[in-house]
Protein backbone atom coordinates (compact mmCIF):
# COMPACT_ATOMS: atom_id res chain seq x y z
CA UNK A 1 0.00 0.00 0.00
CA UNK A 2 0.92 3.80 -0.74
CA UNK A 3 1.35 6.03 2.27
CA UNK A 4 3.23 9.18 3.63
CA UNK A 5 4.70 9.54 6.51
CA UNK A 6 5.12 13.20 7.72
CA UNK A 7 7.19 13.43 10.76
CA UNK A 8 9.95 11.59 10.68
CA UNK A 9 11.38 12.02 14.59
CA UNK A 10 11.82 9.26 17.08
CA UNK A 11 7.99 7.02 16.09
CA UNK A 12 7.76 8.21 12.89
CA UNK A 13 10.91 7.52 11.44
CA UNK A 14 10.26 3.87 12.87
CA UNK A 15 6.75 3.33 11.45
CA UNK A 16 8.41 4.83 7.98
CA UNK A 17 11.17 2.34 7.95
CA UNK A 18 9.15 -0.38 9.03
CA UNK A 19 5.99 -0.12 6.50
CA UNK A 20 8.90 0.36 3.80
CA UNK A 21 10.89 -2.49 4.90
CA UNK A 22 7.44 -4.53 5.00
CA UNK A 23 6.29 -4.20 1.52
CA UNK A 24 4.57 -0.88 1.50
CA UNK A 25 5.16 1.97 -0.82
CA UNK A 26 6.34 4.70 1.86
CA UNK A 27 6.94 8.61 0.99
CA UNK A 28 8.92 10.30 3.72
CA UNK A 29 8.14 13.68 4.81
CA UNK A 30 8.96 16.06 7.19
CA UNK A 31 9.60 19.76 7.82
CA UNK A 32 13.58 19.56 7.88
CA UNK A 33 15.34 17.98 5.17
CA UNK A 34 17.79 16.18 7.19
CA UNK A 35 15.30 13.19 8.05
CA UNK A 36 14.07 12.80 4.62
CA UNK A 37 17.04 12.68 3.27
CA UNK A 38 18.38 10.18 5.71
CA UNK A 39 14.98 7.62 4.49
CA UNK A 40 15.63 8.41 1.42
CA UNK A 41 18.87 6.63 2.06
CA UNK A 42 16.96 3.53 2.95
CA UNK A 43 14.88 3.33 0.06
CA UNK A 44 12.18 5.42 1.17
CA UNK A 45 10.47 7.64 -1.79
CA UNK A 46 11.79 11.01 -0.88
CA UNK A 47 9.05 14.29 -0.41
CA UNK A 48 10.32 17.66 0.68
CA UNK A 49 6.98 19.74 0.37
CA UNK A 50 3.57 19.13 0.88
CA UNK A 51 2.85 19.26 -2.64
CA UNK A 52 5.76 16.85 -3.65
CA UNK A 53 4.32 14.55 -1.19
CA UNK A 54 0.60 14.79 -2.57
CA UNK A 55 2.34 14.58 -6.70
CA UNK A 56 3.75 10.97 -5.21
CA UNK A 57 0.98 9.39 -4.90
CA UNK A 58 -0.02 9.89 -8.84
CA UNK A 59 -3.70 9.04 -9.10
CA UNK A 60 -3.66 6.71 -6.49
CA UNK A 61 -5.85 7.73 -2.87
CA UNK A 62 -3.93 9.83 -0.77
CA UNK A 63 -2.73 8.55 2.56
CA UNK A 64 -0.84 10.40 5.02
CA UNK A 65 -0.05 9.60 8.36
CA UNK A 66 1.01 12.58 10.57
CA UNK A 67 3.29 11.86 13.13
CA UNK A 68 3.60 15.45 14.40
CA UNK A 69 2.97 17.20 18.24
CA UNK A 70 -0.26 17.58 19.33
CA UNK A 71 0.24 21.44 19.48
CA UNK A 72 1.09 21.69 15.89
CA UNK A 73 -1.34 19.31 14.34
CA UNK A 74 -4.29 22.18 13.80
CA UNK A 75 -2.09 23.90 11.37
CA UNK A 76 -0.56 20.42 9.81
CA UNK A 77 -3.88 19.58 8.54
CA UNK A 78 -5.06 22.92 7.42
CA UNK A 79 -2.28 22.77 5.04
CA UNK A 80 -2.49 19.46 4.31
CA UNK A 81 -6.62 19.97 3.45
CA UNK A 82 -5.46 22.38 1.07
CA UNK A 83 -3.12 19.90 -1.24
CA UNK A 84 -5.06 16.72 -0.51
CA UNK A 85 -7.87 16.07 -3.07
CA UNK A 86 -11.17 14.74 -1.82
CA UNK A 87 -11.41 11.47 -0.89
CA UNK A 88 -8.21 11.35 1.09
CA UNK A 89 -7.16 9.80 4.30
CA UNK A 90 -5.21 11.73 6.87
CA UNK A 91 -4.52 9.39 10.12
CA UNK A 92 -3.38 11.62 12.97
CA UNK A 93 -0.98 9.15 14.68
CA UNK A 94 0.29 11.63 17.32
CA UNK A 95 -0.69 11.97 21.20
CA UNK A 96 -4.04 14.39 20.49
CA UNK A 97 -6.67 15.54 22.71
CA UNK A 98 -9.56 13.00 22.16
CA UNK A 99 -12.09 16.01 22.51
CA UNK A 100 -10.30 18.11 20.10
CA UNK A 101 -9.95 15.00 17.53
CA UNK A 102 -13.77 14.95 17.10
CA UNK A 103 -13.90 18.63 15.86
CA UNK A 104 -10.96 18.15 13.30
CA UNK A 105 -12.79 15.14 12.00
CA UNK A 106 -15.97 17.00 11.82
CA UNK A 107 -13.16 19.83 9.89
CA UNK A 108 -11.65 17.23 7.52
CA UNK A 109 -15.08 15.91 6.64
CA UNK A 110 -16.41 18.94 5.34
CA UNK A 111 -13.41 19.19 3.21
CA UNK A 112 -14.45 15.69 1.68
CA UNK A 113 -11.79 13.65 3.32
CA UNK A 114 -11.32 11.49 6.12
CA UNK A 115 -9.43 12.22 9.14
CA UNK A 116 -8.89 8.50 11.45
CA UNK A 117 -6.58 8.79 14.64
CA UNK A 118 -4.93 6.38 15.79
CA UNK A 119 -2.93 6.19 19.07
CA UNK A 120 0.50 4.74 19.03
CA UNK A 121 2.73 2.47 21.67
CA UNK A 122 5.67 1.08 21.80
CA UNK A 123 8.13 3.79 21.93
CA UNK A 124 11.33 3.36 20.43
CA UNK A 125 10.96 -0.69 20.79
CA UNK A 126 8.01 -0.51 18.32
CA UNK A 127 9.94 -0.67 15.35
CA UNK A 128 11.03 -4.04 16.42
CA UNK A 129 8.49 -5.57 18.76
CA UNK A 130 5.82 -3.80 17.28
CA UNK A 131 3.14 -1.54 18.06
CA UNK A 132 0.17 -1.35 19.77
CA UNK A 133 -2.28 1.01 17.55
CA UNK A 134 -5.52 2.16 19.22
CA UNK A 135 -7.67 3.62 16.31
CA UNK A 136 -11.17 5.02 15.98
CA UNK A 137 -13.09 7.40 13.26
CA UNK A 138 -14.62 6.27 10.29
CA UNK A 139 -15.12 2.18 9.84
CA UNK A 140 -15.03 1.99 6.21
CA UNK A 141 -11.62 3.93 6.05
CA UNK A 142 -10.05 2.05 9.03
CA UNK A 143 -10.92 -0.78 6.72
CA UNK A 144 -8.75 0.67 3.93
CA UNK A 145 -5.71 1.41 6.40
CA UNK A 146 -6.01 -2.25 7.66
CA UNK A 147 -3.43 -3.96 5.98
CA UNK A 148 -0.95 -0.77 7.36
CA UNK A 149 -2.07 -1.50 10.81
CA UNK A 150 -1.41 -5.15 10.53
CA UNK A 151 2.28 -4.46 9.19
CA UNK A 152 3.08 -1.76 12.34
CA UNK A 153 1.52 -4.24 15.01
CA UNK A 154 3.85 -7.32 13.98
CA UNK A 155 5.25 -9.11 15.29
CA UNK A 156 3.80 -8.71 18.82
CA UNK A 157 2.24 -5.84 19.16
CA UNK A 158 -1.63 -5.29 18.19
CA UNK A 159 -4.79 -3.21 16.86
CA UNK A 160 -8.10 -2.59 17.02
CA UNK A 161 -10.90 0.17 16.20
CA UNK A 162 -12.38 1.27 18.77
CA UNK A 163 -15.40 3.77 17.45
CA UNK A 164 -16.01 7.40 16.16
CA UNK A 165 -13.83 9.54 15.77
CA UNK A 166 -11.34 10.44 18.81
CA UNK A 167 -11.99 7.07 20.32
CA UNK A 168 -8.59 5.97 19.46
CA UNK A 169 -7.15 8.90 21.02
CA UNK A 170 -9.31 8.47 24.07
CA UNK A 171 -8.32 4.75 24.60
CA UNK A 172 -4.77 5.91 24.24
CA UNK A 173 -4.94 8.96 26.44
CA UNK A 174 -6.04 6.70 29.13
CA UNK A 175 -3.35 4.48 28.29
CA UNK A 176 -1.05 6.94 28.98
CA UNK A 177 -2.67 7.88 32.53
CA UNK A 178 -2.13 4.16 33.92
CA UNK A 179 1.47 4.58 32.64
CA UNK A 180 1.58 7.56 34.49
CA UNK A 181 0.27 5.82 37.89
CA UNK A 182 2.26 2.36 37.11
CA UNK A 183 5.40 4.48 36.59
CA UNK A 184 5.08 6.19 39.85
CA UNK A 185 4.34 3.07 42.20
CA UNK A 186 7.81 2.26 40.68
CA UNK A 187 9.69 4.75 41.46
CA UNK A 188 8.41 5.01 44.87
CA UNK A 189 8.80 1.23 46.03
CA UNK A 190 12.65 1.27 44.35
CA UNK A 191 12.80 5.08 46.52
CA UNK A 192 11.93 3.33 49.31
CA UNK A 193 14.19 0.07 48.64
CA UNK A 194 17.19 2.89 48.29
CA UNK A 195 16.39 4.98 51.21
CA UNK A 196 14.83 2.41 54.08
CA UNK A 197 15.96 0.59 57.28
CA UNK A 198 18.57 -1.73 54.69
CA UNK A 199 21.12 0.21 53.59
CA UNK A 200 22.82 -0.95 50.49
CA UNK A 201 19.94 -3.13 49.19
CA UNK A 202 21.04 -4.37 45.87
CA UNK A 203 17.99 -3.01 43.63
CA UNK A 204 18.25 -4.22 40.28
CA UNK A 205 18.59 -7.74 42.24
CA UNK A 206 15.08 -6.87 43.81
CA UNK A 207 13.57 -5.89 40.24
CA UNK A 208 15.41 -9.05 38.77
CA UNK A 209 13.31 -11.42 41.25
CA UNK A 210 10.17 -9.24 41.14
CA UNK A 211 10.19 -9.89 36.95
CA UNK A 212 10.21 -14.11 37.60
CA UNK A 213 6.39 -13.86 37.42
CA UNK A 214 5.56 -12.07 40.60
CA UNK A 215 2.52 -10.05 40.71
CA UNK A 216 4.18 -6.70 39.28
CA UNK A 217 6.51 -8.25 36.99
CA UNK A 218 6.11 -6.18 33.59
CA UNK A 219 8.18 -4.22 30.81
CA UNK A 220 7.85 -1.15 33.10
CA UNK A 221 9.82 -2.96 36.23
CA UNK A 222 12.48 -4.99 33.38
CA UNK A 223 13.08 -1.16 32.48
CA UNK A 224 13.92 -0.01 35.73
CA UNK A 225 15.84 -3.14 36.43
CA UNK A 226 17.97 -2.79 33.32
CA UNK A 227 18.10 0.94 34.32
CA UNK A 228 19.36 0.06 37.97
CA UNK A 229 22.18 -2.53 36.45
CA UNK A 230 23.30 0.38 34.19
CA UNK A 231 23.73 3.46 37.02
CA UNK A 232 22.49 1.81 40.56
CA UNK A 233 22.88 5.48 41.69
CA UNK A 234 21.14 7.45 38.85
CA UNK A 235 23.82 9.59 38.27
CA UNK A 236 23.56 12.88 36.03
CA UNK A 237 20.08 12.27 36.02
CA UNK A 238 18.47 15.30 37.17
CA UNK A 239 14.95 14.03 38.20
CA UNK A 240 12.85 16.69 35.93
CA UNK A 241 10.02 14.57 34.60
CA UNK A 242 8.14 16.66 31.72
CA UNK A 243 4.24 15.71 31.25
CA UNK A 244 3.25 15.62 27.09
CA UNK A 245 -0.60 16.53 27.91
CA UNK A 246 -2.29 12.82 28.01
CA UNK A 247 -2.92 12.94 32.03
CA UNK A 248 -4.16 15.94 32.62
CA UNK A 249 -6.56 15.57 29.90
CA UNK A 250 -7.68 12.46 31.26
CA UNK A 251 -8.00 13.81 34.32
CA UNK A 252 -10.31 16.52 33.38
CA UNK A 253 -12.33 13.69 31.03
CA UNK A 254 -12.43 12.11 34.90
CA UNK A 255 -13.64 15.52 36.40
CA UNK A 256 -16.56 15.90 33.80
CA UNK A 257 -17.78 12.20 34.30
CA UNK A 258 -17.71 12.13 37.79
CA UNK A 259 -14.72 9.31 38.22
CA UNK A 260 -12.20 9.42 40.63
CA UNK A 261 -8.89 8.98 39.32
CA UNK A 262 -6.62 9.71 42.81
CA UNK A 263 -3.24 7.68 41.67
CA UNK A 264 -3.31 9.09 38.07
CA UNK A 265 -3.40 12.72 40.00
CA UNK A 266 -0.87 12.04 42.61
CA UNK A 267 1.53 10.70 39.69
CA UNK A 268 0.97 13.92 37.60
CA UNK A 269 1.22 16.50 40.22
CA UNK A 270 4.73 14.52 41.13
CA UNK A 271 6.08 15.39 37.35
CA UNK A 272 4.44 18.79 37.84
CA UNK A 273 6.27 19.37 41.17
CA UNK A 274 9.95 17.65 39.97
CA UNK A 275 9.43 20.94 37.12
CA UNK A 276 10.14 23.19 40.03
CA UNK A 277 13.03 21.37 41.32
CA UNK A 278 11.30 19.03 44.17
CA UNK A 279 13.10 16.33 42.87
CA UNK A 280 14.61 12.84 44.51
CA UNK A 281 16.09 9.71 43.37
CA UNK A 282 12.18 8.18 42.07
CA UNK A 283 11.78 11.71 40.23
CA UNK A 284 15.22 10.51 38.41
CA UNK A 285 14.09 6.72 38.21
CA UNK A 286 10.81 8.33 36.40
CA UNK A 287 12.78 10.27 33.51
CA UNK A 288 15.21 7.31 33.25
CA UNK A 289 12.34 5.05 32.23
CA UNK A 290 11.13 7.53 30.20
CA UNK A 291 14.21 7.67 28.56
CA UNK A 292 14.35 3.49 28.63
CA UNK A 293 11.08 3.24 26.37
CA UNK A 294 10.56 6.97 24.38
CA UNK A 295 13.81 8.04 24.12
CA UNK A 296 12.70 11.01 25.70
CA UNK A 297 15.52 13.44 27.47
CA UNK A 298 17.04 12.63 30.52
CA UNK A 299 17.32 15.86 31.36
CA UNK A 300 15.29 19.16 31.71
Amino acid sequence: MKIAISGLGRMGGQLARKLQENGHSVIANNRSRGPVEDMAARGLTPAYTKEETVARFAGSQVIIWLMVPAEVIDAELAAWLKLAPKGSILIDGGNSDFRLTQERAKIVAAAGSVLIDVGTSGGVWGYQNGFSLMAGGDSESFKVIEPILKTLAAPAGAYHFFGSAGAGHFVKMTHNAIEYGMMESLAEGYHLLKSGPYPGLDLAAAGEIWQHHSVITSWLNELSRDVLQANPELNGIDGYVAESGEARWALEAAKEYNIGAPSIQAAFDVRLQSQQGLTNFATKLLAAMRHAFGGHNLNK
